[in-house]
């Protein structure tokens, strides 16, 4: 039954592992970046909620690395759709559409997890303390379906490389920076806390960083406002490949 969505995440993760040295190359250097610049710059001494900054932070890096990479697949998705035409042949295949969204979105989730553990490597050598238990991997596998989700939104819609550039910025660059991964959103003018509701990330990294520091913001409501999302984009998602000409 799940063969077609086996088979796109089979040949996915198969390219992933002959470039899987430069994808954690490149997974480590931009967290390393803003912890230098953020943790160790701008919020040397600095406490929010009563902690260190760097327990603020490092969870906020954990969500936005791990967002970009499920979220890459959208680029991926172009380059088999307008170059290689591989994408049209998953849509003549004896297998219903909804087996590309989910093998892709299994691909994405797997994506994402390859910052997890150099954020955990880098948590140890700043000597904070990250607890990663059922709570947290409930929690990250929403996250990482909801941007694989995304990405594949993305690929749908976009004609052009170019289309794809504009998405971002409009997108995933504000989405990086005004949803509480870097700076707490309660210190936010009203107008940026209104824009950050309507980013998926700020819930996301409200309920990671809850979970990752074991306090109570962890509510069940966030789950169910995750779990709501995933099932709402990936039915958007099947839809839009249903109308995806091969």
């Amino acid at each position: 039954m799940l063969h077609g969505a086996y088979g796109i995440y089979l040949r996915e993760t198969l390219i992933l592992r002959r470039k899987l040295v430069k994808t954690l190359l490149a997974s480590a250097v931009s967290p390393a970046l803003f912890l230098i610049a953020f943790g160790y710059g701008v919020g040397r001494g600095t406490s929010v909620g009563g902690q260190d900054y760097l327990n603020f932070l490092l969870p906020g890096l954990l969500t936005m690395a791990s967002m970009n990479q499920s979220y890459g697949i959208a680029t991926e998705i172009n380059i088999s759709r307008f170059y290689f035409k591989v994408f049209e042949e998953y849509l003549i295949a004896p297998f219903g559409r909804w087996q590309i969204v989910l093998g892709e979105m299994a691909y994405g989730i797997t994506r994402g997890l390859i910052p997890i553990a150099i954020i955990a490597l880098y948590s140890l050598f700043c000597g904070v303390s990250l607890h990663f238990g059922p709570a947290f991997f409930f929690a990250l596998l929403l996250h990482l379906a909801i941007f694989s989700l995304l990405g594949i939104l993305a690929a749908m819609i976009v004609r052009s490389h170019a289309d794809q550039a504009t998405v971002n910025a409009f997108l995933i660059t504000p989405m990086m920076f005004l949803s509480g991964t870097f700076f707490p959103l309660e210190n936010m003018p009203f107008a940026i806390k209104a824009v950050a509701s309507l980013f998926p990330l700020t819930y996301s990294t409200r309920l990671i960083r809850a979970t990752l520091l074991e306090t109570a913001d962890a509510g069940v409501l966030l789950y169910l406002l995750l779990i709501a999302m995933v099932a709402g984009l990936f039915w958007l998602c099947c839809r839009l490949v249903e109308r995806v000409e091969a």
